[in-house]
């Protein structure tokens, strides 16, 4: 179980229609209280869908009693009709609930530009109020339903020491890149707790785990992470037990993004250390997570430190100041680089293991900083230069 294990919340999933495959395209889940506690977070980018639009607003009280969710069609660029559309849907499922539209959240997901067919979507909100439920089933019907490229559906869930729990779902294997992903994930939680402290721990969560996963620098129009919390438990959890539960499935499923992300064979831990801040780690990690030519060469099973010192070279000095004779990289536990130049032979590394750890000492500071990406495969082109899910 995952989003429906903390008391309160009922999930459903379905196929409506949407995606011309048949395969299971719409979900829903609701929050029946006491509480109505709502937090989420969004795309940083400028170009933003209709449902991250109509969900700003929602959520902007801190309050919401459901979400509706669809693949098959981002809605996004689809201008003030696609929002119309988004509004319609957060009406029709009000109206089932006996419920405000404006206690409704909307996320949707996959191909940019066009509108989505609202008949059968509508139609599929429908019958999916019909078989709202607790229980596993009904977990694996929404986590699967609001897949796309994803090869699996993405769960977690973890229980607090004071009693809540917090569970949660999430889809994404591509367009994965900091500021969220193209990924949609819906946590719930049972605890007793208030807006802003639901928003703060949200927000402190996902900037150490969604926020660090940078599969492919790409940034989406529709990345939302939405809490919602029932206070069915009657636990008041402290913030920062509540922070650490949310920190815990969040980083749960941002490792499942990574391990799923379209034709991987690598997933990849980029650790810098040393680094005058934390800020200037992560954009050294950054780069390197981001570098076609490393990720080439992790795909080729090619511990090339070169092409890593080099990433590390293109973040500017006043963002990351470090001294290329202090560098040194490490590569699945064997020093390669010491001092800005060879070490130990890089024959010495096994490249073998799905997950490869590059760790950057930069000999600067006492900050260290982390980005989760994976390697560039056939695979990846393969799937990307014919997207229309």
């Amino acid at each position: 179980m995952s989003i429906t294990r903390p008391r309160g919340f009922r999930a459903a999933g379905l196929a409506a229609g949407i995606k011309s495959t048949g395969a299971a395209d719409l979900a829903l889940v609701v929050n029946d209280g006491p509480r109505d506690t709502a937090a989420a977070v969004f795309t940083s980018n400028r170009v933003q869908a209709a449902p991250v639009l109509w969900s700003r607003e929602v959520v902007a009280d801190g309050r919401a009693r459901a979400v509706v969710l669809n693949s098959g069609g981002a809605n996004a660029c689809t201008g003030p009709d696609g929002f119309a559309d988004t509004h319609r849907t957060a009406e029709h499922l009000a109206g089932l609930l006996e419920i405000s539209s404006q206690d409704v959240l909307v996320c949707s997901t996959g191909l940019i530009g066009e509108r989505l067919p609202m008949e059968p979507l509508l139609a599929g909100v429908t019958a999916a109020t019909e078989q709202l439920a607790a229980g596993t089933a009904s977990d694996a019907a929404a986590s699967s339903a609001i897949m796309t490229t994803d090869s699996v559906p993405k769960t977690a869930e973890v229980t607090t020491a004071s009693g809540a729990i917090v569970g949660g779902m999430a889809k994404g294997a591509g367009m994965l890149a900091p500021q969220l992903a193209t990924m949609l994930v819906v946590l719930t939680t049972d605890a007793d707790v208030d807006a802003v402290v639901a928003q703060e721990a949200l927000k402190a969560a996902t900037s150490t785990t969604f926020d660090r996963v940078d599969s492919d620098a790409c940034m989406s129009t529709n990345d939302t992470v939405i809490l919602l919390a029932s206070g069915a438990s009657g636990v008041m959890v402290a913030a920062d037990e509540l922070t650490e539960a949310i920190r815990a499935v969040s980083a749960d499923l941002a490792r499942q993004l990574v391990a799923d992300a379209e034709g991987a064979s690598h997933d990849v831990h980029v650790v810098v250390r040393s680094a005058t801040s934390e800020q200037s780690a992560l954009a050294v990690a950054r780069e390197i997570a981001r570098s076609n030519l490393v990720k080439a060469a992790i795909f080729g099973n090619d511990p090339n430190w070169g092409r890593i010192v080099s990433a590390a070279g293109c973040v500017p000095e006043a963002v990351a100041p470090f001294d290329v004779a202090d560098l040194s990289v490490t590569v699945n536990g064997v020093e390669v680089c010491r001092g800005g130049g060879a070490h130990r032979d890089r024959s010495e590394v096994d490249m073998t293991p799905r997950e490869t750890l590059i760790e950057v000492d930069l000999g600067a500071g006492e900050a260290t900083g982390d980005i989760w990406t994976n390697d560039l495969t056939h695979d990846y082109v393969e799937e990307n230069s014919a997207y229309s899910s």
